[in-house]
């Protein structure tokens, strides 16, 4: 994201004549990122000042925008075309008009004009001729995530290069490092970020936290990535001062509805908790002769009137002897009965991450309840690890997608 300029100069006057003018007519906050980025990378890319304007010129140009938005984007690209994308899909076309040539990004809502954006920024970094582009894209996961093992004192675990750069610290001061995060995940289509270990206190649940959350989300909300917050299932004890955790005991469902308002009261688009709960020493709801369905139910239940959900992981074990099928044992028995805004996740071998295993046999064991895969992607001696999920949905049921890890995030 660099943005190098082009050093080939036929490439160059190339992309110069078709890209040189920028075309926006309006739109909201994630238009105006994903023009930012057009200005800053095809400045860089080009070796030319691009900056935005309102009006088309008589020769070739770069449109950008929604039918919405857009009085030329409506007349280039038929808006019940681009319907059927969705609010994250969009198209990268060239199209000819009373003579002249657009290459356009355009989508129905503003978070596909983001993802065009950056698509069309890559297509440069990568010398692909223009002439004759015609491309769309949709996501078939509709939530993609990036979880962090950072932990509030700055350390990570497993992690190899470095401290965390989310600085709880100076929080909620922020950094310019948090912009070029939340522009990074949107280069890559991921829209929501996990940003605490799961192996997680309660503190991320209360104040200074809050405060401090509620600064990282306004950054990661420009870019269209929602922040969640991995949930300490104890926290009703650490933090409320009751006597039990029990998802069957009424104060305890009330602290959780109190605090659901309260964090939605900071962060109105809070994405909602992952929890790893009853595995290696973590609290749970096992510990109450419950089970995990009603314990992320009591969650997602709190979470339900802000449109919040609640991944719950299933690396679950208590002996060594059972690690390769604890999963399966404990939550196929309960497939259909997790709320329908909790999501089941996964991991990609029954053991843990390890490079030589068979895939889950968890994997399409859950028909009736909505899963994600959970996968590593480790940077070794310089790299560090973050989880990335990925989930699909179709109808009401939420099917396996991926999930990807994000690579060196320390400072």
């Amino acid at each position: 994201m660099r943005y190098g300029r082009v050093e080939d100069p036929g490439q160059l006057g190339c992309y110069r004549a078709a890209l040189g003018t920028l075309v926006w007519q309006g739109g909201g906050p994630l238009q105006q990122s994903a023009v930012a980025e057009l200005v800053r990378g095809l400045t860089g890319l080009l070796g030319t000042r691009v900056a935005p304007r309102t009006s088309a010129p008589s020769h070739a140009a770069l449109a950008v925008g929604t039918p919405r938005s857009s009085a030329l984007i409506r007349e280039l690209v038929p808006a019940a075309d681009l319907a059927e994308f969705g609010d994250e899909g969009y198209v990268v076309r060239r199209v000819t008009r009373r003579g002249r040539d657009f290459t356009v990004v355009a989508a129905h809502a503003d978070r596909g004009v983001l993802y065009g954006a950056f698509h069309l920024l890559r297509l440069v970094q990568t010398r692909r001729p223009l002439e004759h582009v015609d491309l769309t894209e949709r996501p078939a996961a509709p939530l993609r995530m990036a979880d962090h093992w950072d932990n509030d004192d700055g350390s990570i675990e497993r992690g190899y290069a470095g401290r965390s750069f989310f600085d709880w610290e100076k929080l909620p001061r922020l950094d310019t490092r948090y912009t070029d995060y939340a522009r990074v995940l949107a280069s890559l289509g991921i829209n929501g970020a996990v940003i605490n270990n799961v192996n997680t206190p309660a503190d991320y649940l209360a104040e200074p936290f809050l405060t401090k959350l509620a600064a990282l989300a306004g950054v990661l909300r420009r870019y269209g990535v929602a922040l969640y917050v991995t949930a300490n299932f104890a926290a009703p004890i650490d933090l409320g001062g009751l006597d039990t955790a029990d998802p069957f005991a009424p104060g305890v469902r009330d602290w959780w509805t109190k605090k659901a308002e309260e964090i939605y009261g900071k962060i109105e688009d809070f994405g909602g908790f992952l929890v790893k709960a009853n595995s290696e020493g973590r609290p749970g709801p096992l510990d109450y002769g419950r089970t995990h369905a009603d314990g992320a139910n009591l969650l997602a239940g709190a979470l339900r009137p802000y449109g919040g959900i609640v991944m719950w992981r299933a690396f679950v074990h208590d002996t060594d002897e059972k690690w390769d099928r604890q999963a399966y044992l404990d939550f196929t028995p309960l497939d259909g009965k997790f709320a329908d805004n909790t999501v089941v996740q996964i991991k990609n071998g029954p053991i843990d991450f390890h490079v030589r295993e068979p895939a889950h046999p968890f994997f399409g064991s859950l028909p009736r309840t909505n899963s994600m895969i959970e996968v590593p992607l480790d940077g070794g001696s310089s790299g560090r690890e973050v989880d990335l999920e990925l989930s699909a949905k179709e109808d009401e049921t939420w099917h396996l997608g991926a999930c990807v890890v994000v690579a060196d995030g320390s400072s």
